[in-house]
């Protein structure tokens, strides 16, 4: 097994379609916390509880209450030099598609275009009874404005929540057919800062070696899959991925 930078870039630079899959790893990086992991919110407090749609539904005090800081935290970072590489494979034609299990809207704002986002995004807000869909920065004002914290839609005064998947909610069936679809079409298949522990995404390398595709995953913590993969890197993915890009730019250059 292949287990350096310039083995990825060379991979990736032998790739005919190839397709990043991206997990809570990349945006810790930016100093986003990450809810599952060891030491993550999820210790803290009962997903159940506070990430449910139930609890959306039937408390949407409580529910705002510990969202909207949320918010405040993704406003406050910038992407990191891992989203930046990935948006520069993409630029460059390297990568033909990216999937993401982040919400937070980093990858757009790196410089990737069209992110296929299946946990969904903070990006805009939703009225779950009549359909209506706003900004993000509107829905934050409305909540805001509210006495009790809870933006309303003004057409029919039900409650407003963001874009993101919450537990009890199906995944977006569009942005789940992108990605098989995507997965389906690929020849390398890099994962980074994914444990490949959640459906259905964990299935995605699944389909890529199930056609003869190759795996390539980066991530510090271990995944069911480190024994398929031909590249397998450790470590920070913004540290690798920089060299990654540079090793690009090596291959680039050598004479023809």
């Amino acid at each position: 097994m292949a287990n350096s930078p310039e083995d990825l870039a060379a991979l990736l630079a032998g790739a005919r379609h190839a397709v990043v899959l991206t997990g809570a790893g990349v945006s810790t990086e930016s100093g986003i916390p990450d809810f599952r992991s060891p030491g993550g919110i999820w210790e803290r407090v009962d997903p159940m509880e506070i990430g449910s749609i139930s609890t959306f539904l039937s408390n949407p005090d409580r529910f705002w209450g510990f969202h909207r800081p949320r918010f405040a935290a993704v406003d406050s970072v910038e992407p990191n030099a891992a989203h930046l590489a990935i948006a520069e494979l993409e630029r460059r034609g390297i990568v033909k598609a990216l999937i993401t299990q982040n919400i937070d809207g980093l990858h757009r704002r790196a410089g990737s275009t069209d992110p296929i986002e299946v946990h969904g995004t903070l990006d805009f807000g939703e009225c779950l009874r009549c359909g209506a869909r706003i900004s993000r920065d509107e829905m934050l004002a409305r909540a805001d404005d509210a006495d009790d914290g809870v933006p309303r839609c003004t057409q029919c005064g039900f409650q407003i929540k963001s874009g993101v998947v919450l537990f009890g909610e199906q995944l977006p069936a569009d942005s789940i057919s992108r990605a098989f679809a995507a997965a389906d079409a690929a020849d390398v298949m890099l994962v980074v800062g994914s444990s490949l522990l959640v459906t259905p995404v964990s299935t995605l390398p699944d389909m890529v070696l199930g056609h003869g595709g190759t795996l390539a995953i980066l991530t510090e913590s271990e995944t069911p899959y480190d024994a398929d993969c031909t590249v397998r890197l450790h470590g920070k993915a913004g540290v690798q991925m920089s060299e990654v890009i540079a090793a690009l730019d090596e291959i680039a250059d050598r004479p023809g």
